[in-house]
């Protein structure tokens, strides 16, 4: 008896040895398992193991409608049980029943294997059932019959037919399908009637949802693809593209445009500077006009925002909005607003994806998508769930690193485009023994199998279109901490703006004031780093790193980079020490028995890709091996902003250049470039480093220098931020910097970097009172990969310590009046500067006629010295 027991104990542990043994790895494909085969026994362990809960919610026992429920992640799901186990590939027309199980989960509807873990949960569960087993074994079937969408082999509408009324069924197949059970041509434009004769033989005919969305979809498909090409049947040569947009296109923009329209969704992958946001704009609006389309969604990087809203401006009539605020504002905007045109960043959807969806956009433009390279991630993740009709996804990098990083953007053009991700990754990939990836094989089928929904130009392909020198302004959104010092500033500026309209003039203080807030306001603009050294709010720079990683993909591009700040080329230098891109750097510090140096290797060295500099460089350079320049800030004068492009855009250049302008929005860099123009009087002006003494300028002149900041307030400095609104689900900052003591005393002229007022002795005041945020830039909740720990990356160069001017010496008296009087000589030389000089000094009393002396002053104990220190000196000459 107890050897039997033995005996029995030890079949039962070698029969779960065996089911052990038997169990699929997920990692690693079984070396004698095919792998199609290994993909379907992992699905079945899946729905085996987990703990789903399966409905039935059909009509019938075993072939019915099931609900799958997960209660982990809190889905269900809806399975159709048609038969036993999937069969892989097609089938004989006579056991056309035999094929059907349906899951409406992702998974399903993209691996091509015809089952997923929820239908082998239900078919598990189902197995327990009185019955079923007989009923799977002996080759029963559903008894109704109907359409569904098989996912096998792609998208197609499939026939099965039921117990009731075989033969009559196999016969009327033979009409609208083929021997496989496939919808045919003529039975895909006359569906309805397909569905309607099928009622006639059996009312309960089922046609699953999928089915009707499919037909619908491709239906209009070709009906827009018909409809521009009727439009358009000259192609890109077209008349009607004289209208489109408010410019004037290129050919290879037209065919963009074009192209994206008939494809419906696409993936626009022109290199950088081709002008992607263009043909995305121009295609938006050829949709609107022709296929009616009612809302469009902009999902971009947050330092793009506004520079798309400046462009739909600028290029169309449409209405946009800048969608901000905390997300109750946020659902209002959704709900409210008009606008053709909604914009949000990429931070904003992953928050806001279910209310976007609900939205009811027609076309979704995705702009910089290589940030949904990651499956895994929140944002790659979440704009899956936005489903729209029509959708343009924008990168010039579709391909970064390898081989998913387009899969996954495809997949949100059309997840059906490419095989399965296993499938994908063994058909292209190469490994070694390792099972590292040591290439890559088959490419050109990828490009076939894209080539309707993936546009890409080179610009070397379009060169002859191109002008020789393209400009580009790419406006800059500022963060919240940026926000308020520029505020702070400007309501500083303002004071003193009411101060001018009142009174015509004010006193050197004042305008020494005047002058810092205005370059101060300029340095917040491009980063807070430059007024403290200390912390680091901006976007600028993160916004720069984008356009290197997508230009210095090719091999031979070089860039350059201009600043009129040092601080801010020192930021840059050291994100490029980051990701171990060389660079040569020239500022004021660099002895000029050096700088041929740094150009020589620029121009020589293929591993230096970057050439950083000051306006110090801005003169003298010749940097023609350079065909792309950012300008992170833009000088007033008009002539410096040329002397830098003049570096790249010379003779000697071999190929076209592009210019790229960096604004920060709602600054008074855009109220510069919007109102202004870059007037040439601000040339003159105490702005232009290179102008007039920026504090003895004549009267006439500084009265033009206010008119212009008159002009530059527009109804009221306030009006600067009162668009600018902080996302605050995206941006964590530190308490708000206090109002910075103004003393217009602290001014420093090395290399234009200007100490902030709070700045004391040799140490610069911290504008924040949270430690942790010292050296470091929040970083948003999204978006890990391009936002590196700024505390690893302050620059190590120190402050130059400050000290407060001395008084002025004898000698700087002497040389203050010898300018003085020969000013006022040269003056009364000209008859004309003579009579203005009166004209500016003479006042006649409207009542009286009584003429008098108007010398404005700074207030009355200034004249009482004057006149005191007369009275002595005329007392000295009579004597």
């Amino acid at each position: 008896m107890a050897r039997s027991e033995h005996s029995e104990k030890k079949k039962t542990v070698k029969k779960n040895k065996k089911k052990k043994d038997l169990r699929v790895s997920f990692h690693k494909q079984p070396e004698a398992m095919q792998l199609e085969m290994w993909q379907m026994n992992l699905r079945r362990q899946f729905g085996e193991e987990q703990d789903f809960q399966v409905t039935n919610v059909g009509s019938e026992p075993v072939f019915s409608e099931y609900q799958v429920w997960n209660p982990s992640s809190r889905n269900a799901y809806q399975v159709h049980i048609r038969t036993a186990l999937p069969k892989k590939g097609l089938v004989p027309s006579n056991t056309l029943y035999s094929v059907g199980n349906t899951c409406n989960c992702q998974d399903f509807k993209t691996n091509r294997l015809g089952l997923c873990k929820h239908i082998s949960a239900t078919l598990h569960q189902v197995n327990k059932q009185r019955g079923a087993k007989k009923a799977f074994k002996d080759g029963f079937r559903p008894i109704i019959s109907g359409v569904y969408v098989d996912y096998r082999q792609g998208p197609k509408i499939r026939l099965y037919i039921g117990s009731e009324q075989e033969m009559v069924f196999n016969q009327w197949a033979a009409s609208w399908f083929d021997e496989q059970g496939f919808l045919q041509t003529p039975g895909f434009v006359q569906f309805e009637e397909v569905i309607a004769s099928a009622r006639t033989l059996q009312t309960e005919f089922q046609c699953a949802a999928d089915a009707f969305d499919l037909i619908v979809e491709q239906r209009e498909r070709l009906s827009r693809q018909a409809r521009i090409d009727q439009l358009l049947p000259a192609g890109a040569q077209s008349a009607y593209f004289d209208s489109l947009l408010k410019t004037t296109l290129f050919h290879y923009q037209k065919t963009g445009i074009v192209f994206a329209t008939r494809a419906g969704r696409c993936l626009l992958a022109d290199e950088m500077g081709l002008g992607k946001t263009i043909q995305a704009i121009g295609a938006a609006e050829l949709l609107r006009r022709e296929m009616g389309i009612q809302k469009v969604l902009i999902v971009c990087p947050t330092s793009l925002k506004y520079q798309w809203k400046s462009e739909i401006e600028k290029f169309t009539d449409a209405t946009v909005l800048v969608v901000e605020g905390i997300q109750t504002k946020r659902i209002a905007q959704y709900e409210k607003s008009e606008a053709f045109f909604l914009i949000v960043s990429y931070n904003t959807m992953a928050n806001d994806a279910d209310l976007l969806h609900k939205m009811g956009a027609d076309l979704l433009i995705l702009d910089e998508a290589q940030r949904i390279k990651n499956f895994r991630t929140k944002v790659s993740i979440q704009v899956k769930r936005i489903q729209t009709p029509y959708c343009f996804v924008l990168t010039g990098t579709p391909l970064e690193n390898k081989l998913e990083d387009l899969y996954a953007v495809v997949q949100l053009i059309d997840q059906h485009k490419l095989p399965p991700l296993y499938r994908f990754l063994d058909r292209y990939q190469i490994k070694g023994d390792n099972g590292q990836i040591v290439g890559y094989k088959n490419l050109k089928e990828i490009g076939e199998l894209l080539s309707d929904c993936l546009i890409r130009r080179l610009k070397k392909e379009v060169l002859t279109e191109l002008p020789k020198r393209m400009d580009k302004v790419l406006m800059v959104p500022m963060m919240q901490q940026q926000v308020d010092i520029h505020r702070e500033l400007a309501d500083a500026v303002a004071r003193l703006v009411a101060k001018w309209r009142k009174y015509h003039f004010l006193s050197e203080k004042d305008r020494r004031i005047l002058i810092l807030c205005l370059s101060q306001m300029r340095m917040v603009a491009d980063s807070t780093y430059i007024l403290d050294q200390q912390t680091r709010f901006d976007t600028k720079i993160d916004e720069l790193l984008c356009i290197f990683e997508e230009a210095l993909v090719h091999d031979d591009q070089k860039i350059v980079v201009f600043s009129q700040w040092e601080r801010m080329t020192r930021l840059v230098a050291q994100e490029l020490d980051a990701v171990e891109v060389g660079y040569a750097y020239l500022h004021g510090g660099v002895a000029s028995a050096d700088r041929e140096d740094l150009i020589t290797r620029f121009r020589e060295d293929p591993d230096c890709r970057v050439f950083l500099s000051t306006d110090a460089g801005g003169v003298g350079l010749n940097l023609q091996s350079a065909s792309l320049m950012v300008n992170l800030d833009i000088p007033w004068n008009p002539a410096i902003l040329e002397q830098r492009i003049g570096r790249i855009y010379r003779l000697g250049q071999a190929e076209n250049v592009t210019i790229i302008n960096m604004v920060s929005a709602s600054s008074i860099e855009e109220r510069m470039l919007d109102i202004l123009v870059f007037k040439s009087s601000l040339a003159q002006g105490i702005l232009d480093p290179e102008g007039d003494d920026t504090i003895f300028m004549s009267e006439s002149k500084f009265k033009k220098f206010m008119e212009n900041v008159e002009n530059l307030a527009g109804n009221g400095w306030e009006a600067f931020d009162a668009d600018v609104t902080a996302e605050t689900d995206e941006l964590e900052h530190p308490d708000h910097a206090a109002e910075p003591e103004l003393n217009a005393e602290k001014i420093q002229d090395k290399d234009s970097d200007v100490l902030p007022p709070n700045v004391k002795g040799d140490k610069a005041e911290t504008t924040s009172r949270n430690p942790s945020s010292i050296g470091r830039k929040p970083k948003p909740t999204v978006d890990e990969e391009r936002q590196a720990d700024i505390a690893k990356r302050t620059p190590s160069k120190p402050s130059t310590p400050q000290q407060a001017p001395a008084p002025e010496s004898p000698q700087a008296l002497i040389r203050s009046g010898v300018n003085f009087f020969s000013g006022l000589a040269q003056t009364l030389s000209s008859p004309e500067k003579t009579q203005e000089l009166v004209q500016s000094i003479v006042q006649t009393d409207a009542e009286t006629g009584q003429t008098y002396l108007k010398i404005p002053v700074e207030n009355a104990a200034v004249v009482e010295n004057a006149v005191k220190l007369l009275g002595g000196l005329l007392a000295g000459l009579g004597r």
